[in-house]
């Protein structure tokens, strides 16, 4: 097995999502703003180990089987967190819903096909899902201590993870219709 410094970096996303989740129970800006912290580095580590894989031709198998998993570890992890302290509410929930029952199908899609040796490429639409989601979870981070000075900022949150959400079932459905082919009766 090789560790790459790509994989290193995956690994690190890993290793942040308890430090992100422990930030949000704790009281105050301060903690807010720490977990916001630490949730934007996790998102560039998740654009800069693909890029550095890429660069250096460093890409390996461990790295390629952790890197979804990570990315869809620290969004859920921020999606329920958010739903817990109640800065995701009311019906956006459903958002929050759509968007993680996506990433466990999708997962098991991909475990499903990889035994058929088929590879599930990331379409652009996907990729803007991902930058819009990722958006959309440091705005509702960063909500509950902007809000004396922007009101509504939970608002555009919550409308930029309903855009999300929409992408996710657009994408979800494509890659599920895609795989149809490789599925045995």
């Amino acid at each position: 097995m090789r560790i790459t410094w790509p994989t290193v970096l995956t690994l690190a996303r890993i290793f942040m999502i308890p430090v992100m989740v422990g930030l949000f129970y704790l009281s105050g800006d301060a903690s807010r703003w720490a977990a916001l912290a630490v949730f934007i580095v996790a998102a560039l580590t998740d654009w800069f180990d693909g890029y550095l894989a890429r660069l250096t031709n460093t890409g390996s198998r461990l790295g390629e089987m952790l890197d979804p998993i990570a990315d869809k570890l620290i969004v859920c992890a921020a999606l329920v967190m958010l739903v817990k302290d109640g800065t995701i509410h009311d019906v956006t929930v459903i958002a929050a819903i759509v968007i993680v029952s996506r990433e466990i199908l999708l997962s098991g899609l991909r475990e499903y096909l990889a035994t058929a040796q088929v590879k599930v490429r990331v379409s652009r639409i996907a990729k803007l899902k991902t930058a819009i989601q990722m958006v959309a979870i440091c705005v509702l981070i960063a909500a509950p201590p902007l809000m004396p000075h922007w009101p509504h900022i939970d608002l555009a949150g919550a409308i930029g993870l309903w855009v999300a959400a929409a992408l996710t079932v657009y994408t979800g459905w494509g890659y599920l219709v895609a795989s149809l082919k490789y599925m045995e009766d």
